[in-house]
């Protein structure tokens, strides 16, 4: 990619990247990895929202943290 990334290509690209590597993950049986990949794909989908929020001037959904 060409130019300075932006907070939410990255993100995207991470949760590509994460899918995948759970799909390996589950193909050979590596349920605990594959689990912990997931987790990330959700942060990391979460993570967009947020930002979508926030570039809306919203708040987060109530009980969600802005880490």
């Amino acid at each position: 990619m060409a130019g300075p990334e932006t907070l939410r290509d990255t993100l995207d690209y991470m949760r590509s990247m994460l899918t995948e590597l759970s799909g390996i993950a589950r193909r050979q049986r590596l349920d605990m990895l594959a689990y912990l990949i997931e987790m990330a794909s959700v942060e990391a989908s979460d993570a967009l929202a947020r930002d979508s929020v926030r570039r809306k001037g919203g708040r987060a959904r109530p009980g969600a943290s802005d880490q």
